[in-house]
């Protein structure tokens, strides 16, 4: 999950004068967790659906409510600043969507500056998904002027200096050679031409989502900046901005939106109009357990997360949202917030009113069935985590990439969907312990989820068996013997056709076939690919095999 460091000096400058030992105390009842501390800073980590709290700004914000220092909800007004940035209508498939700000008054002084990059970045991963839904740029505001472009440029024009750079490169040459380029040109690349903000003077200000222009950078100097932040998606784009504003105004910043005029409307951003929803008394109570808070507590609850709310009847109360944040989707949201700040550990547990008669899942029975036959063969289990990343997933495999269920707020690089393979985890764990004796014998039995338009719920779940060999000497013949034993003490009968899997030695994988009375399989086996090896930064040969249950 999203880790933030920040000082005990920096909540001071903010207000809170509390003793480590007791702040250290209370911020995990906030639904916070403290990763690391010592005598001068702090790391938390925060769950990825509080975005607003990835800044020591919002961390202080929430603090605040929390301890009963400042409640309700906070007042960050907006200037209007006269300027505008005009969309190219060529955006609307490449990167459509695009929110501006100015921010003036800000404070870069000390570790400020880093604080706002990490942010940045820590916003990239938990709403931008690496900057494909979501891609944020922060520029030096005094350097450029309005009106703004935001425009779809051919690939060898508008040269400009990219940030840490020294001479001028063209979108293409960025794409191709610069580090972030390189890095995020998966982004855009397929498209004819690249997005490019440019101001009055044709300065450019940011190649959306690759990288700013080094004319914009800012330092510890900087007073007056410009966010911008596009994407794909309008809502998250907007409420990004929203997070970043709402985090600056905490610090004094002052809030000036811009007019964002695209071919058939004209959007003022950022809105901080703060959205409202209903809580009603007896859900909370019910929800939460154990509890008979009335009206007036819940309202005094809300107040303490930053809510603002109103006594409708003895039952009902209408909320008042802040507009950063964005976590808050359905009425049991709110109530988690009631829930948090009446304080997890004041609430009884008690067992739920219900008994059941536990049996043996046939899954599990022929599961155990099939730890003994890998086991027998050598084999030592692992186990591994569902998620995965497109990276490791398609890209070291020489996959190509099909639609999979994706995370919608990944908390960590390598977690960003949901696997449809067992091979790919297998190869991770060889990587994590290659330096261990050979040969090497593991395998897993795991479910994998795809995507089903006509299942209820839009997915279908799968069982795989799948198992890997790692010596200086392993073959097919070796693999195509441990499929066979495999399969033989399953139960199933064994057909072996061609395969033209990628991630394989051409001409050494075939896929495989196994029918019973109550069940058919099929998968395939055979030798790795040197370049999937070299992928997974490992030494030697591998084999493997990978069975699914139909």
């Amino acid at each position: 999950m999203p880790v933030i460091t920040f000082k005990y000096q920096d909540l001071k400058d903010l207000g809170i004068d509390m003793e480590q030992d007791e702040l250290i105390d209370t911020l995990p009842m906030m639904a916070s967790d403290i990763e690391d501390f010592d005598d001068e800073e702090i790391k938390v980590e925060f769950f990825p659906n509080r975005p607003d709290n990835l800044s020591v700004e919002g961390v202080a914000r929430s603090f605040k409510g929390f301890i009963g220092m400042e409640t309700g909800l906070p007042n960050y007004p907006v200037e209007e600043s006269g300027e505008t940035v005009k969309i190219d209508n060529q955006l609307t498939e490449i990167r459509p969507y695009i929110a501006f700000a100015k921010i003036e008054n800000v404070d870069f002084t000390g570790d400020k500056l880093k604080y706002i990059m990490d942010f940045q970045e820590n916003l990239h991963w938990v709403i931008g998904r690496d900057r494909k839904k979501v891609a944020i740029g922060i520029h030096n505001a005094d350097v450029v002027e309005s009106p703004y472009n935001y425009i779809a440029t051919k690939k060898d024009e508008n040269a400009f200096i990219a940030l840490e750079k020294e001479e001028k490169m063209t979108p293409e040459e960025i794409l191709t050679e610069h580090e972030k380029g390189v890095a995020y040109a998966h982004l855009i690349e397929e498209f004819d031409k690249y997005p490019l903000i440019l101001d009055k003077n044709n300065n450019v200000l940011s190649m959306p989502p690759i990288i700013n222009g080094e004319l914009t950078k800012i330092d510890e100097n900087t007073k007056n900046i410009i966010v911008d932040v596009t994407g794909t998606d309008e809502r998250a784009v907007n409420q990004t901005l929203n997070i970043i504003c709402s985090s600056f105004a905490e610090v004094g910043g002052k809030i000036k939106s811009m007019e964002v005029i695209y071919e058939d409307r004209t959007v003022t951003t950022p809105d901080l109009t703060p959205q409202t929803s209903e809580v009603h008394v007896d859900l909370a109570n019910e929800l939460i357990g154990g509890t008979k808070l009335t009206a007036k507590d819940i309202k005094a609850l809300l107040s303490k997360a930053r809510f603002d709310s109103e006594i409708i009847d003895d039952n009902t109360l209408k909320v008042y949202i802040p507009s950063y944040r964005v976590d808050i989707l359905h009425e049991v949201d709110i109530v988690e917030n009631i829930a948090i700040q009446y304080r997890i550990k004041k609430i009884d547990a008690k067992l739920p009113d219900v008994s059941t008669v536990a049996y043996p899942n046939k899954w599990f029975t022929s599961e155990h069935y099939m730890r003994e036959v890998m086991i027998g063969l050598g084999f030592q289990e692992v186990m591994s985590l569902m998620l995965t990343s497109e990276e490791s997933h398609y890209e070291k495999m020489l996959l190509k990439e099909e639609e999979h269920v994706q995370v919608a707020k990944p908390i960590t690089i390598d977690r960003t969907m949901i696997r449809t393979s067992l091979i790919n985890s297998l190869m991770e764990f060889l990587e994590d312990n290659k330096h261990e004796d050979l040969p090497q014998k593991i395998f897993e039995i795991g479910d994998v989820i795809y995507l089903d338009d006509n299942a209820e719920n839009k997915t279908n779940t799968s069982k795989k068996l799948a198992g890997l060999i790692c010596h200086s000497t392993a073959n097919f013949t070796e693999i195509k013997s441990v499929v066979s034993s495999i399969l033989e003490n399953l139960g199933y009968s064994m057909e072996i056709k061609d395969s033209d899997n990628p991630s394989f030695i051409e001409g050494r994988v075939a896929n495989v076939y196994g029918r019973s009375l109550n069940s058919d399989v099929e998968g395939f086996f055979g030798e790795i690919s040197p370049e999937v090896i070299t992928n997974f930064t490992l030494d030697y040969p591998v084999i493997g095999f990978e069975i699914e249950f139909i």
